[in-house]
Order: C-alpha cells, then structure tokens, then sequence
C-alpha cells in the first residue's frame, strides 16, 4: 500500500514538474506563429485563452431541465451548470427556451405562447436564486462586464418561432423579456417557415408571407435571427431579404455528415458574404455516422477545419446543443470547453484565431445587427 501511495505521489510531483516546465509567455509567442505545441503547452496557451477572452456557447437546451429538473426529456441533461461553465471557462451562454411544434391552430398558438412567457419567467427566478453565479445579458458589452465581475452570462433565446404564432408584436413581447434570438423553426413547418424536415401537405416553398414580416420586425428590433433547423430554401430566401447578418447557432458541415440540419458549401459560403456565422454543433448526428461512443472532440475540429478552411476563421464558433443532445466523447459537458481549445490549438489555430472563435466573431456580428436596427429606425 505505501508503494502504491509513494508511485501516486511521484507521479503528481513529477506532472507538477512538467507543468511548471512551460514559459507561458514563451508557449503564446509559439502558438501565435503556428509553431508545433507540446500538450503541455497547449494547455496552458487554453487557460490563458480563457482568461484572456469572452467565450460563448451560442446554444443549448438547459432551462427546460432546470426549470423541471424532474421531467423526462429523452436525451442526456446537466450537461450545463453555472458551476461546470466556471471550470470549462465557459464565460455564457444562450439558453434556449425549445418550444415543441404542434397544430398550427389559434388555441395551440396561444398555449405555447403563455408556455413559452412562463418557462421565461421560471429561469429568471431560478437566475435570481443564483445571483452569486450568473447574471442575464442583454447586449454584446455585458457579456465583458459580467466576465469581469466572475460570474457566467445567461442570454435568452427562443428555439421555434411557433411561440410567435401570428402575432408580430409577440416578437416585441419576448424582445422586452430579455430574448436575443429567435430559431425561426424547429424540425417542421410552422407559419413562418418551411423546416429541415418535410412537412407532408404543408409548404410555404420557404418563408411564408407572414414570414416575411417576422423577419423585417427583427431587423428592425436588432433581435438575432436564427435559420438552423430551417430548409434551404428558407435559408435562399433570408438571405435575400434580411437586412442585418443571420446566424446558425447549431449546425454543421452537410459534407463530413449527410444531415438535413447541416449546410452544404454554397450555403456556408452565402452565410458568410452575407456578414454571418455557423455556430458548429456537437452532437454526434450533425458530426459523424459512428457509434455514438467512437464520436469525438476530433470530429467535432474536423467540422470546425472545414469551415475554417472553406469561409475563414471570421465566420465560426460554437453551438454545443447541450442539455438537448449534444456532446461528444471528450466534450461531454461545458466543463471540458478548454480541451477543444486545446485540439485547436494543436492544430495550429493562433490564440487571436480563437479569440474569434469563442466569442469574438459573435459579438462582431450581434453589434452589427444592432447597428443595423439603429439604422433602420433612423429611417423610419
């Protein structure tokens, strides 16, 4: 036994050893000229990463958990905490509030409304109750703020523009109580939109007339608009009438994996003209068709590489999906965030390449879309 105590405490030591071995500053130099890092040193370029920059996590599914830690939802939950944020050097994150889709009928219009005004109303209690940990974000400068203060950053999103039903000034409504983003659709059609999955009987040909207006209320409140689980032809068609950049804030490469939720090439490259982004998502059926325990955090940077290599490093980050079916082998919750930044930076990512990354090329663009809304209401 005390062989075994005595090898335990040598191999600590001799970890501690190896740690204190790495010049940081001397590890930075090294990782801003692409030079080959040791993994020691890519680990400590990734907490310096972390400390250094906001990073963000534009999606996951936690407040429905949160808000009824004992319901069954059928996927993988507690994969975000305000506590594993803080280790994973996760700074915020957009918690979505996911709506099902149902009839599109006036009394199931007005149902998921009220749901989804109270499922808001229970985070911010659960957020308030937390006041030690967290706090809510409204605009790109208090993600910083709250940073420095040492708290995580909770920003509102909605996942299913069908809260919205018909009603335009529901958009304004879920404006004021906090929400950034609205996902246009989920899985199927909705009367704003056609989805990644067909809607048999049921299609607009992309955004419905309706749809049109949703869009131009949001430019015009400086609200994100969010296509992922939208069709491509809805995509073609945004595109074509936002004002302001729009942003995937949970998809990925349609060539390394056969999803309908992912983007092929003329759609990333479109996105990225237009001034917006493609947030990657983690879950094993947007990355690979292996078993779900030989998915990866590999696989995950093969789809960051991809989009990298194929648009720049102005126009990616990351939406894990947590909470809602994300996560792969090695990024198995938001406390293993700086191990991602670690394989980048393996792969020879600059630490300003991932400044972009975490948080960087999303504040860019959430400003601009901001900026965009103060333009539109100038004309007006």
């Amino acid at each position: 036994m005390r062989k075994i105590f005595a090898l335990i405490m040598f191999s600590a030591f001799a970890w501690g050893a190896v740690a204190q071995t790495v010049n940081p500053k001397q590890a930075w130099k090294k990782a801003e000229s692409r030079t080959q890092l040791t993994e020691e040193e890519a680990s400590v370029v990734a907490n310096m990463v972390h400390e250094k920059y906001v990073s963000l996590d534009s999606h996951n599914d936690t407040a429905g958990w949160l808000n009824h830690p004992d319901g069954d939802f059928g996927v993988t939950k507690g994969q975000v905490t305000f506590p594993l944020m803080k280790e994973g050097g996760l700074d915020a994150a957009f918690f979505a509030i996911y709506l099902d889709q149902g009839p599109l009928n006036d009394f199931s219009r007005d149902s998921v409304y009220n749901y989804a005004m109270n499922e808001i109303a229970l985070f911010k209690k659960y957020i308030a109750e937390h006041s030690d940990e967290a706090e809510i974000g409204y605009a790109p400068e208090d993600l910083k703020k709250i940073k420095k203060k040492g708290k995580r950053c909770v920003v509102f999103a909605l996942e299913n523009g069908y809260g919205i039903g018909k009603d335009l000034d529901k958009i304004n409504k879920f404006y004021d109580e906090g929400v950034r983003y609205i996902t246009l659709c989920h899985n199927y059609v909705n009367d704003i939109c056609d989805a990644s999955r067909y809607t048999k009987g049921h299609s607009w040909g992309g955004l419905s007339e309706f749809g049109y207006k949703v869009v131009e209320r949001m430019n015009e409140l400086g609200m994100i608009i969010d296509f992922s689980h939208a069709s491509s032809s809805t995509l073609w068609d945004l595109l074509e009438c936002s004002k302001a950049p729009v942003i995937a804030t949970h998809s990925s490469v349609w060539e390394l994996k056969k999803n309908n939720r992912n983007l092929k090439d003329d759609e990333i490259k479109a996105i990225a003209k237009a001034g917006g982004l493609i947030q990657l998502a983690s879950g094993r059926f947007f990355l690979s068709d292996l078993p779900k325990k030989e998915v990866t955090i590999k696989h995950l940077a093969d789809h960051i590489d991809y989009v990298k290599n194929l648009v720049g490093a102005e126009y990616i980050g990351l939406g894990t999906d947590f909470d809602g079916g994300g996560g792969v082998v090695g990024l198995e919750d938001c406390s293993k965030m700086k191990d991602l930044t670690k394989e980048l930076l393996l792969r020879g990512y600059t630490p300003y390449e991932l400044s972009l990354f975490w948080g960087g090329n999303f504040l860019r663009v959430w400003q601009k879309i901001i900026d965009v809304s103060k333009e539109l209401k100038k004309v007006k």
